[in-house]
């Protein structure tokens, strides 16, 4: 008996399930209880649905990012979605400012822009992006950086609305990504130059996903990534998919699908 055949063996196959469970986050050799899941699994993801709608229904608290943003200037902006409701409804009104909010940006002669929107994970905003953006502007030491933008009921495009009323070169967009059934913290980084509300595309834009030590890509790789990417596209005058990571942790960015 060869040892692929011993491996699939009822034995063998109780043997292999824990060995790859430990490698991975999916949910693989659930088993069977008649013709339904065993119970703890439906359980787990019945919890983990929850999980994921609790991430994003949860508030957005701008104020628990500004404080660990350790002193770094805020301003909070609020998209034309003027509850979560007409969030979820209406993706094209989160990517638009609203009005009045627009009125108050602050305008200025600076290098980039950070914004923190919700997205469709307040958790993972909470969790990981003051980090992150602190993080990547420690080794931004000649940029100027414009105030912290924290956006409510926001899309990715909201920052094209943000950086082109604000006069600022690049934008980097810190979000809740949606999430699944295996993680509902998970944040991705949108870098855009010289966006066009409007007629700037996801072809135009670059992207870190899946942010969230320790299952996901650390803060300081992160931020690695995020300052090559917004040196390289200063260079290049453009980002998105001519713009190609360069650095040596092989993380996917490019063209968003």
């Amino acid at each position: 008996m060869t040892d692929m055949t011993e491996m699939t063996t009822a034995a063998g196959l109780d043997e292999l399930w824990p060995l790859l469970r430990r490698r991975t986050q999916a949910r693989i050799g659930l088993g069977r209880s008649g013709p339904a899941l065993p119970t703890r699994h439906r359980l787990g993801l019945q919890a983990a649905h929850a999980a994921a709608r609790d991430a994003v229904h949860s508030p957005f608290e701008p104020d628990r990012v500004t404080a660990e943003l350790a002193g770094l200037p805020t301003v909070r902006v609020r998209s034309a979605a003027g509850d979560r409701l007409t969030y979820l409804q209406r993706p094209d009104l989160g990517r638009r400012l609203d009005p009045v909010d627009r009125a108050h940006l602050p305008a200025g002669s600076w290098d980039v822009v950070f914004v923190v929107a919700d997205g469709l994970s307040s958790r993972a905003v909470h969790a990981h992006a003051a980090a992150v953006v602190r993080a990547t502007a420690a080794r931004l030491p000649a940029w100027r950086v414009a105030p912290v933008i924290l956006a409510e009921q926001a899309r990715v495009a909201l920052g094209d609305d943000i950086a082109h009323t604000m006069g600022t070169a690049l934008v980097v967009v810190l979000i809740g990504e949606r999430p699944g059934m295996s993680a509902a913290d998970s944040l991705g980084a949108y870098l855009t130059y010289r966006p066009v509300p409007g007629v700037t595309t996801d072809a135009d834009r670059n992207c870190l996903s899946n942010i969230r030590p320790p299952r996901g890509l650390d803060y300081e790789t992160a931020a690695a990534k995020l300052a090559g990417l917004m040196g390289r596209a200063r260079e290049l005058g453009r980002t998105g998919v001519e713009l190609k990571d360069e650095s040596d942790h092989g993380n996917v960015i490019g063209r968003i699908l």
